[in-house]
């Protein structure tokens, strides 16, 4: 990246203070960011992109429509959420990444598609879900390969931790859910641990229990690559009652 570019590019998220400790739902691993993804967000994070506020958002004003509305963290290139919003048109999607990189070439594929019920965030998750994000607003939440951080020195740095899990649980809507997927079995049993004690949501495979890959979440490279290695995926599907009161 030139110096022009770099002066260009994005600001990175900021972070939530708790007591003396920064919360954050990342590291921000920045990478190269192309001239093509610079435009990207030159040209169209108007259309597509929403400017962090710390205000509750307006999302019926801000996709034009009121319609149900997945929100996807940690989208990583896109891959994922392309497919969901191509394959399933009458809901809205909201994206949230730090990784410039990913949101750039994302930006570009929304265009390519014309996928406009989707909106992305370039900001820490935490923060977005703690302040823009109304509660019992959401019809599902997704999180796809979250950082394993497989040195258990590390573990602490997870995502999925007690109350990262209760923030998402109280903004998903009775009768929506939350769809996980990890490729390390030791993340898999700390998912198990958390959310199968997290009030409010019911494992759909039973305690402990995985389903196999939903039609909605596409097979990544990776993950085909990794399953030819001997690599294990684990798809945790968690339910919110429809009479559920917290």
């Amino acid at each position: 990246m030139s110096e022009q570019d770099a002066r260009k590019a994005p600001p990175k998220p900021f972070t939530i203070e708790e007591g003396h400790r920064k919360v954050r739902s990342f590291v921000l691993r920045q990478g190269r960011f192309t001239p093509a993804q610079q435009r990207a967000f030159d040209e169209l994070w108007p259309r597509f992109g929403l400017d962090y506020a710390g205000t509750p958002r307006d999302f019926d004003a801000a996709f034009g429509r009121s319609a149900k509305r997945v929100v996807e963290i940690g989208f990583g290139n896109g891959e994922a959420l392309r497919y969901a919003a191509r394959h399933d048109p009458d809901r809205n999607y909201i994206g949230i990444e730090v990784h410039a990189p990913g949101v750039g070439r994302l930006l570009n594929a929304l265009a390519e598609d014309g996928s406009d019920h989707v909106r992305l965030y370039h900001h820490d998750a935490v923060e977005v879900l703690t302040h823009e994000i109304a509660d019992a607003s959401l019809d599902e939440v997704r999180i796809y390969f979250p950082d394993p951080w497989h040195k258990k020195r590390h573990n602490k740095r997870r995502l999925v931790q007690p109350d990262f899990a209760k923030l998402i649980v109280g903004k998903i809507a009775p009768g929506g859910r939350l769809h996980l997927a990890t490729d390390w079995h030791d993340y898999a049993e700390q998912m198990w641990d958390v959310l199968d004690a997290t009030p409010g949501i019911v494992n759909r495979a039973g305690e402990r229990g995985c389903v196999p890959r939903p039609e909605w979440r596409p097979q990544t490279h990776f993950e085909t690559r990794g399953q030819k290695l001997g690599h294990g995926v684990w798809d945790l599907l968690y339910d919110k009652p429809l009479l559920y009161k917290p």
